[in-house]
């Protein structure tokens, strides 16, 4: 080794100095896109700015027109794409020519601790930190202005007058939405999201910089600051090091880096992160997540060696037991204060709804999604996700829970399971208060309900022709009973001598019963007339009659709407119904019939819109309902532009304009008419239709 050092002598020994005036001030620009042999020190430079945080720096440079490289028609055709033919202080090109070159920079690296700029000068060396590596690319901004310009002269071409275009603004509909609390999670999602970025980045000004040429005086000026202006070693002791500390700067000690754990979504559960909870955490958020479980599953999924006591003590403030599984409680799943994101009702209404559907399989396997509609009064959406968490639809049977009976679960712990009866109990009679039933209603299902057994096609068919057949002849009995007591109270011999004849349609080989339902279901129990209801039956030769608290929500709504078609107003009627207090039953059974018979009596009329063959809309939203009659003045314009829709399906503001004109005169104003496209109609590019009639 000795010998190895006598061959390799030390030729020369330089002092190195740390330069710091311009800490934190020194950039090194690189321009990638340009040869090294082709600079820009002598290109006139004609501003320059910059973002300290975000170390973003952009450049204008002039270009020579008069080269013979540069195209002047294409030149001016840029200019003229950017700025179009105005001449104003804000455009990109004041000549009327791209006489100019833009440069935006990006960072090379974010890490700079390990470079600097060096000049050698007398045989020392000066070092400055670099406070940045920016490299600098052509920008093209421009064309995103001219693109800009081009799409704006093609909307003015298709808006048509000016009078149009502030209809249109004046009734254009709002939507207003209600944000939710934000968590932590989505909070770190959004702080990391590009769109956050680009905003934050946007929010920083930009500080206006003088460029001065590399052999300026001020440019000579600063590079003097390049140099150390300390050279006495006490003060620059940043570089004179004991062996020790100098080895351990070449190789510092490893460090352990800090693992930034990821964010995952809000549904996915991390079972490490998970078992870090206490376990009444641990328990509840399986819970939430799962809804439906066996104590054993819920045992297998906690850690090994977790008390099941403790465990059972746990679920039972979380979940309720439903034949021998956990189900997850209501007020659990939707909060207090919070609401439904289908239809927007209230949690305590939600609970109380799926309360009724959670007893309901405690007393059998099977439900149907109408029964359940029928009495707790909820929007189908919502009443599907209930059923959706703890069952499986099946074919001709309903809705059968999602787990088979845990009898295991009940011989083991009778004590939790009586515990647990007891607690039906009181949410039973609960129940039976807000929802005005009995349990007997439902105690004949219960023992009739036995082990699912799997039947064949023809063992189905026969059963439910045996079913139609037994149901016939009660139905039979009670027409007899009916038509006695008739003549009876009568005493006309004529009378008794009249019958009524049900036809009788025998079920067809190749036909199965099958299982559907009403579109309105309010009052009806699997889709029949519940007792009381206003109905009237229409065999016997009697329309339907409809209540007066039906007639009043239909002329209330068409006072509020003037334009519904026939799906909008059953869903108002549905949310009206879930507003209403437990146990009201005014509106009895309603069907779809019977709303258009309330809304044509209501001083409504259809209105029969031409809807075009491609049309998506269902049938229920083709059919259009207008208020025709209010009692005031203004009945006159409306009608008139009902009758227009009767014939177009759509149509421009001078064409209602006009035909206002032609049958009202010239008492018509354009406040008039605004009002009456306000009301009626809703815009949508530059033509305008029926409300309902076209989804906005």
């Amino acid at each position: 080794m000795a010998s190895g050092d006598d061959d390799d002598p030390i030729i020369q020994e330089i002092d190195v100095y740390l330069a710091r005036s311009l800490v934190e001030k020194l950039y090194l620009f690189q321009y990638p896109v340009r040869p090294g042999s082709m600079s820009y020190n002598n290109v006139t430079h004609l501003a320059a700015k910059i973002k300290p945080k975000q170390q973003k720096v952009e450049l204008e440079v002039a270009m020579d027109t008069m080269s013979p490289n540069y195209s002047r028609s294409k030149g001016e055709q840029i200019a003229l794409n950017v700025d179009g033919m105005s001449s104003e202080d804000s455009n990109v090109y004041t000549t009327k020519m791209m006489d100019k070159q833009s440069f935006s920079s990006i960072q090379a690296t974010t890490n700079t601790s390990r470079y600097a700029a060096a000049v050698f000068h007398k045989g020392e060396l000066h070092l400055t930190p670099l406070q940045g590596i920016l490299q600098m690319r052509p920008s093209f901004t421009y064309l995103d202005k001219a693109d800009t310009k081009h799409r704006e002269r093609e909307a003015a071409n298709e808006a048509g007058d000016s009078s149009q275009d502030e209809a249109e603004d004046d009734v254009k509909q709002i939507t207003v939405r209600f944000s939710r609390p934000e968590s932590e999670q989505a909070r770190q999602r959004r702080i990391q999201s590009y769109e956050f970025l680009q905003k934050k980045q946007a929010e920083e000004p930009w500080v206006h910089l003088h460029y001065h040429a590399i052999k300026d005086s001020r440019s000579e000026h600063e590079r003097q600051y390049l140099y150390c202006q300390a050279m006495d070693t006490t003060e620059n002791t940043e570089l004179v090091k004991t062996p020790r500390e100098y080895l351990s700067m070449l190789m510092p000690p490893l460090a352990e880096e800090k693992v930034v754990k990821p964010v995952g979504p809000s549904n996915v559960l991390s079972m490490a992160q998970l078992r870090t909870l206490p376990l009444g955490d641990q328990v509840k958020t399986l819970m939430k997540n799962v809804k439906v479980m066996p104590f054993a599953n819920l045992m297998g999924l906690l850690a090994s060696g977790t008390d099941s006591t403790a465990v059972l003590r746990c679920i039972q403030q979380v979940a309720l037991l439903v034949q021998g599984n956990w189900v997850v409680k209501s007020d659990v799943l939707y909060p207090k204060n919070t609401c439904s994101s289908h239809s927007g009702v209230p949690a305590e209404v939600l609970c109380r709804g799926r309360d009724f559907v959670m007893w309901r399989f405690t007393l059998e396997r099977t439900l149907m999604r109408k029964e359940v509609a029928a009495i707790i009064k909820l929007p189908p959406e919502d009443v599907k996700d209930f059923l959706e968490q703890m069952s499986v639809p099946r074919l001709n049977r309903g809705w059968e829970f999602l787990l088979p009976t845990d009898q295991d679960f009940v011989k083991k712990h009778p004590d939790v399971a009586q515990r647990q009866h007891m607690l039906w109990m009181g949410i039973q009679s609960k129940l039976e208060k807000v929802f005005n039933f009995s349990k007997d209603d439902f105690v004949h299902k219960k023992d009739a309900q036995t082990e699912p057994v799997h039947l064949s096609g023809d063992q189905r068919l026969k059963a439910a022709r045996e079913n139609a057949q037994e149901k016939q002849s009660i139905l039979q009995r009670d027409l007899d009973a009916h038509r006695l007591k008739t003549s009876r109270l009568s005493g006309s011999p004529g009378s008794a001598g009249a019958s009524v004849t049900v036809k009788q349609e025998p079920v067809s080989d190749s036909e199965e019963p099958m299982d559907t339902g009403v579109p309105l279901t309010n009052g009806s129990v699997n889709g029949y007339p519940a007792a009381g209801s206003p109905v009237s039956d229409p065999h016997n030769g009697h329309g339907q009659a409809f209540t007066p608290e039906l007639q009043d929500f239909v002329k209330n709504t068409f006072r509020k709407h003037y334009v519904l078609c026939l799906s909008e107003v059953k869903r108002l009627f549905n949310l009206h119904l879930a507003s209403l207090p437990s146990g009201h039953a005014a509106y009895g059974h309603v069907t779809d019939r019977m709303l258009q018979d309330t809304i044509l009596h209501s001083h409504c009329k259809q209105i029969l819109v031409p809807f075009p063959p491609q049309s998506s809309a269902a049938a229920d939203e083709q059919k259009v309902f207008g208020l025709w009659e209010s009692g005031e003045t203004f009945d006159k314009l409306r009608q008139v532009l009902f009758e227009i829709f009767m014939k177009n399906y759509r149509v421009r503001r001078n064409v209602i304009q006009t035909r206002l004109t032609q049958e009202l005169g010239d008492a018509v104003n354009k406040t008039d008419v605004d009002r009456l496209l306000k009301e009626c109609c809703i815009s949508l590019g530059g033509m305008w239709y029926l409300k309902g009639t076209v989804h906005s």
